[in-house]
């Protein structure tokens, strides 16, 4: 036999005996099983337990104020609803109420129908929230994000922390080479939030001339400068309740590090010229191809703003990190493609030019590949993509026997360990005699072999 569901509780809390009686005897009428505290310590005491579902107070009480009751529920159980009562001269502090996360405010006098219909409103977006959070829950298990292609052990890495972070606050740093996806993890990190319906605002912080940059983030005042002839509320204000993604963080201007990391600490924006602050809600995300902590050591990005923007690090593969998915993204990427050019006669990828690809290191990473794959479906002369329609970077392979020194110009350290690495392998993988040819001690060649490519170490 199914249990029987649990009335919802309401806790009426109001100075005024009369009226709190009156509230409880309309809110029984319409089913809901209701509390009424004998006094504010009481009604504090109540908002302890797990079994109150909304909360109705009134704001103005000579012995517990109604903004400490509002403030109390909210951070006891943010999801259960509160709804304030009020005399028609204290609508600021109804105000005040709904910024500190009450549901609706009714101003004295009311009718019951009108609270009862608030109450049941604040319960049904209750229950649509709840729903929708364990649906995100249970579809984590078999996660697919729209626009993420690659199943490799790299990839599932970062989707794995993605899926853990996507619906917290939590400022997230986004590391990585140019081209492998920064921006795109970054919309998917939004789309996948609580703030989903809200505004997603991206800027480049190294587009912009510094001189402008101030002015468009944290907005300015008419006059505020030359050209400054009306308001602009900024970035920061239109991304209110959303996102803003700040790319190239990196090559922020010390000047604006620290304004950034006073809107991190004390959530509001100093408009340009302006003398009061706006208050923000916003997630912040960041991205750089930088190593920030080599920017720290020479003094050119602080190291207070870095902790606060990397709290949870997410560094993104090279594609050459994740060769596994190669042979997926690039019929993904052909598929794009041949729907955004219905005229091309291209259907498929030849088997030598596809073997050039898939042995490619490609330096302009999912972004590079991308643009290539496209190229060839613009340009392609019939259904399937030859060798000789392939970009000149790609070329012929190198032979068996030579040493390659790649497409791109690469560190010292980089080229050293992947000459090294050829060597052992032209060794037949002995070390002692690889050491020999080299003429280096073996401790030294196993240095060589183990250090880790530049870009790992940020």
């Amino acid at each position: 036999m199914p249990a029987l569901e649990q009335p919802t509780r309401v806790l009426v809390v109001d100075d005024d005996p009369a009226m709190g009686d009156t509230l409880a005897d309309g809110l029984r009428e319409h089913g809901y099983e209701v509390v009424l505290p004998e006094s504010g310590a009481a009604a504090m005491a109540a908002l302890e337990g797990d079994d109150v579902d909304v909360l109705v107070t009134d704001l103005r009480m000579p012995d517990v104020d109604g903004l400490e009751l509002v403030a109390r529920s909210r951070k006891l159980a943010p999801e259960r609803p509160v709804i304030v009562m009020t005399a028609y001269g204290a609508i600021d502090s109804a105000v005040e109420s709904i910024r500190l996360g009450a549901y609706q405010y009714l101003t004295k006098p009311f009718k019951l129908d009108q609270l009862a219909l608030f109450i049941e409103r604040a319960l049904d977006e209750r229950k649509v929230r709840r729903e929708a959070a364990a649906l995100r829950t249970t579809l984590r298990g078999t996660w697919s994000p729209q626009g993420v292609v690659g199943r490799s052990r790299a990839m599932r890495g970062v989707l794995d922390v993605i899926a853990r972070v996507a619906s917290t606050d939590v400022p997230v740093l986004l590391l990585g080479e140019t081209g492998t996806g920064k921006g795109m993890i970054a919309k998917l990190l939004h789309s996948e939030s609580a703030r989903a319906s809200r505004a997603f605002v991206a800027v480049n912080c190294a587009a912009l001339p510094d001189t402008l940059l101030e002015s468009e983030l944290f907005g300015h005042v008419r006059g505020a400068f030359t050209g400054a002839t009306a308001d602009s509320v900024g970035l920061f204000a239109e991304a209110n309740g959303g996102t803003i993604f700040l790319d190239e963080i990196g090559d922020l201007p010390l000047a604006l590090q620290a304004k950034l990391l006073h809107v991190l600490e004390s959530r509001s924006v100093r408009p340009v010229g302006s003398t009061r602050e706006r208050p923000v809600d916003v997630r912040i995300l960041s991205a750089t191809n930088r190593n920030l902590r080599e920017r720290v050591k020479a003094g050119t990005f602080r190291e207070d703003l870095l902790y606060r923007l990397e709290v949870v690090p997410l560094r993104l593969p090279s594609l050459r990190e994740r060769r596994d998915d190669l042979p997926t993204l690039i019929p993904h990427f052909l598929e794009a493609a041949r729907l955004r050019y219905p005229t091309s006669p291209v259907q498929r990828i030849g088997k030598e030019a596809l073997t050039r690809m898939l042995d490619y290191d490609w330096p302009g990473n999912v972004r590079e590949l991308r643009y290539v794959v496209e190229r060839l479906v613009v340009l392609g002369r019939g259904p399937e993509v030859g060798a000789d329609e392939l970009p000149a970077a790609l070329g012929e392979p190198a032979p068996a026997d030579e040493f390659v020194f790649g497409r791109s110009v690469v560190p010292m350290r980089e080229l050293q360990r992947r000459y090294v690495a050829w060597a052992l392998e032209q060794c037949g993988g002995h070390r002692g005699k690889t050491a020999e040819k080299l003429d280096i001690d073996p401790k030294t060649l196993s240095k060589w072999i183990e250090a880790r490519p530049e870009s790992e170490t940020g």
